[in-house]
């Protein structure tokens, strides 16, 4: 069991700010006990002597856990379990209630209060409880965070795309789970037409809020299933499931399109006035038997789309549309 005041997962020596713990109640000499208690824990403690008041410093500054007593005069504990749930920020409630109102705990309990605490007080249990209050707190916290990163991970910094290593284990898994079900999976493989020639007369913040916007439009011209990635440089790529060759087809055209008539600032330096863009496609099981040939395919299709001249989509062995 973690001692008073210890928190989950906090590195040694890290300097956090101490827990902040508010306490309501309408009589002082409960208020002054509970902030001994409490205070003694490292917690930063600070104390409402109403309802409406612990309403107002809840409004006005965010606290971890709130303390407070079921009967008050004008707005009781319920009061403040039910004001607490509609705060922008989570925190946690306990109540304090006699056992003559222990019915009234358990509605509280009902409205979202954390837990509660009986009086007469046992020092042990609220130092307990409020604890244990604070070390769930923590455990979720990380949690979220460890979220955060994980999908961090997975992300291009620049676009906010995946990123090249997460499109592999994208490609795998897709092709993995056509080749399981006999389904099918297309790849398109995506290259700015004659970055070089943007990027060297408008610099490279220009060029990244290039890619940026190309990023944008990709993935809102894709279905919310598909996965679009940056796969390096100026190369992006587009996993689609359950999509066969001729209908990937019409959307790499569909999707040159959007990008050709898209407006790009400086793009008038480009050939032709436009940034354009050119598309390789390929599909599982029809012109690859694993995830390497598929990504080979797509990249053959691709490089046959730049030397037909660019601003163009080809679908690995054959068709062309530009």
């Amino acid at each position: 069991m973690l001692a008073p005041g210890e928190l989950v997962g906090r590195p040694e020596g890290e300097k956090t700010p101490p827990p902040r713990v508010l306490i309501v109640d309408d009589e002082e000499i409960m208020r002054e006990f509970l902030r001994e208690v409490l205070g003694d824990d490292g917690y930063a403690i600070e104390l409402a002597c109403s309802g409406r008041e612990a309403v107002e410093k809840m409004s006005a500054s965010q606290y971890d856990v709130v303390v407070t007593d079921i009967v008050m005069p004008e707005l009781d504990g319920l009061g403040v379990v039910a004001a607490a749930k509609k705060l922008p920020y989570d925190v946690d409630v306990i109540v304090m209630t006699g056992y003559a109102s222990m019915d009234t705990a358990v509605e509280s309990m009902k409205l979202g209060a954390r837990d509660y605490i009986t009086k007469p007080f046992n020092i042990d249990q609220i130092r307990i409880i409020v604890s244990n209050a604070l070390a769930e707190r923590e455990l979720k916290r990380k949690a979220a965070e460890g979220e955060f990163y994980k999908e961090l991970s997975r992300k291009d910094g620049l676009t906010d795309l995946y990123n090249h290593r997460f499109f592999h284990q994208l490609l795998e898994t897709e092709v993995g789970r056509a080749a399981r079900y006999n389904r099918v999976v297309s790849l398109l493989m995506i290259d700015i037409d004659d970055f070089k020639t943007y990027n060297d007369a408008h610099g490279h913040p220009a060029g990244d809020a290039a890619l940026r916007r190309l990023a944008y439009l990709l993935r809102h011209s894709s279905r919310n299933c598909d996965y679009v990635a940056r796969y390096g440089g100026e190369e992006f790529a587009i996993i689609v499931p359950e999509v066969a060759a001729d209908a990937a087809l019409r959307m790499g055209e569909r999707i040159r399109s959007i990008i050709e008539s898209s407006e790009f600032e400086g793009e008038d330096i480009m050939p032709g006035g436009r940034l354009t863009i050119s598309i390789g496609v390929a599909t599982f099981p029809s012109h690859a038997q694993s995830q390497d040939d598929l990504l080979t395919h797509a990249d053959r299709a691709l490089y046959q789309a730049k030397t037909a001249g660019k601003n163009a989509v080809v679908l690995y062995g054959g068709e062309s549309v530009n």
